[in-house]
């Protein structure tokens, strides 16, 4: 399997750090059912965060399930869109398992990893090992907006 380069990931993940505007007045969007973590993904399809189920947290943040299935090739991949406003007590470091890609469209996020703290703007890709203890929490004073691509392992 060849790999894949920085430019062609940031090419392939482009659709998923579009203005949700944009998107909803140029396509056909899809109604997302109710998420079915065992449904098997074997069409191409349009999602949109506009018309996927929110869950507001005590905190303030926003979360958009927008996908939840398996590949045709057998990865698990759960899609979301999340919202931190600025100056909120973020979730506490957790442990993953399964992989993630973390794709900040709006302001700032500060990765907690490994011993390590690293800002990240817009437009940044924030890879997630398996296994690896972490916390994002805004770092700004605007909301963070960024949308988390788990694939694998208990991503369903």
């Amino acid at each position: 399997m060849n790999a894949i380069s920085r430019r062609e990931l940031y090419i392939a993940l482009s659709a998923f750090v579009t203005k949700r505007t944009a998107t909803a007045a140029t396509t056909q969007v899809s109604r997302l059912p109710a998420p079915e973590k065992s449904r098997t993904l074997s069409h191409s399809e349009v999602l949109s965060p506009d018309r996927a189920p929110v869950t507001a947290s005590a905190n303030g943040a926003k979360r958009w399930n927008i996908l939840e299935g398996v590949l045709a090739t057998g990865e698990a991949i759960e899609v979301h869109e999340s919202l931190q406003p600025a100056g909120i007590v973020p979730n506490p470091p957790h442990t993953i398992q399964h992989s993630e890609l973390i794709l900040v469209q709006e302001g700032t996020l500060l990765f907690e990893y490994d011993g390590k703290s690293e800002k990240v703007g817009a437009g940044g890709v924030i890879f997630v090992a398996f296994g690896t203890r972490h916390a994002a929490r805004n770092a700004g004073d605007s909301p963070a907006k960024y949308f988390v691509v788990a694939i694998g392992g208990n991503a369903r």
